[in-house]
């Protein structure tokens, strides 16, 4: 029999089951993710550190763990609660089961919990810390939650962005379009290879750089990177970024499109449970069309703090909110929302070629 463990949440509500992978001790935001599959590129997601993640789909495991799908080079969630795991994965890909990933990596999970009760009270009562445990009582791990930092007061960037430049696999034909960096603050990997894919050298750099430093690389535009965290924390990266938004075109995606917004002046809020999964309807108003996104995060841009040129793109149809922006005079794209779409719908690639023809129409 499986040993038996339980998820405590900081209001005290707890969910009784039995864990897998790794026998150990997890503390985070406790969070959920509506996407049907792509378990393994949601662990892997830097997005995702610091957090206890609950997938809302039922079963998860059934195909196992691939070499193909990592969205970074190791899990990045805290712990990983499920309704059921499947034991004997099938695919042609699977190279381990889910259980044993976990457990090579140090994490722990649980199952045979109910995730849609879970699912309801995060809707109801929002996100908050919790822990999961096989070593304390209820009580003992309410006790520990108290003496232990809360999710929005840790800057998770800086412990997971890359300690030194490197570049991405060059382009296949050896030649390439435009050269982008990538500022890494949790960069997901689909977004450097689709940057490759569409004929651009890329060079990732870790968010610590100056934006001088960034520059001497000669870039023909720069791409900020998604990533975990509260952006209030990220005080000190509003001058570089607001000094590179002046000099060079920009993407901005989920942090990176936060950090936009901040450092010409808007500031940001966080949601009662964020937007996590891969089917949230977000209208482009250049368009018109309505598109359905990959997303995941937990804060947002206040719209009524908007200035310094920027004007909204995207809107979420679920809750209004801010999706996306542009700028007035400033080669400037951003969104909310990942356009790499991993897990989740690719339909929004196009906002990668959108970034790669505003930096043909400023390059010399």
């Amino acid at each position: 029999m499986a040993k038996r463990g339980i998820l405590v949440l900081e209001d005290g509500t707890t969910y009784e089951g039995y864990l897998f992978g790794a026998e150990f001790t997890a503390y985070g935001e406790v969070v959920f993710d509506t996407s049907m599959a792509g378990y393994q590129e949601m662990l892997t997601d830097p997005s995702f550190a610091g957090q206890i993640l609950v997938p809302t789909y039922p079963l998860i495991g059934n195909y196992g763990i691939n070499c193909q799908d990592f969205e970074s080079k190791k899990i990045q969630v805290r712990g990983f609660v499920v309704r059921e795991y499947c034991t004997t994965p099938s695919h042609w890909q699977n190279r381990c089961s889910l259980h044993e990933f976990l457990a090579l990596n140090g994490i722990p999970g649980l199952a045979g919990i109910d995730t849609r009760a879970l699912t309801r009270h995060l809707r109801s009562a929002g996100v908050m810390m919790g822990i999961l445990t096989s070593e304390m009582t209820t009580e003992e791990a309410l006790n520990q939650l108290k003496k232990l930092p809360s999710y929005g007061s840790v800057n998770f960037v800086r412990e997971i962005t890359t300690p030194k430049p490197y570049q991405w696999e060059p382009p296949p034909d050896a030649g390439y379009r435009h050269h982008i960096i990538v500022v890494d603050m949790g960069l997901k990997y689909n977004i450097a290879r689709i940057l490759a894919r569409l004929g651009c050298l890329v060079t990732v750099v870790p968010c610590s750089m100056s934006a001088e430093e960034i520059l001497k690389l000669k870039p023909d535009g720069i791409l900020l990177s998604p990533g975990p965290g509260d952006p209030a924390l990220l005080s000190y990266l509003r001058n570089p970024v607001k000094e590179l938004l002046l000099r060079k075109p920009v993407m901005g995606i989920c942090l990176g499109h936060q950090l936009i917004g901040t450092a010409l002046g808007a500031s940001t809020f966080k949601l009662k449970f964020g937007h996590r999964g891969a089917n949230h309807p977000v209208c482009d108003l250049t368009t018109g069309r309505v598109h359905i996104t990959t997303q995941n995060h937990g804060y947002a841009i206040d719209a009524a703090t908007l200035r310094g040129g920027l004007e909204v793109s995207h809107v979420n149809l679920n809750d209004g909110t801010i999706e996306g922006l542009c700028h007035k005079n400033l080669p400037v794209l951003s969104i909310q929302y990942h356009s790499e779409g991993s897990p989740g719908p690719q339909d929004n690639t196009y906002l990668f070629n959108r970034f790669l023809e505003m930096v043909a129409g400023v390059a010399p």
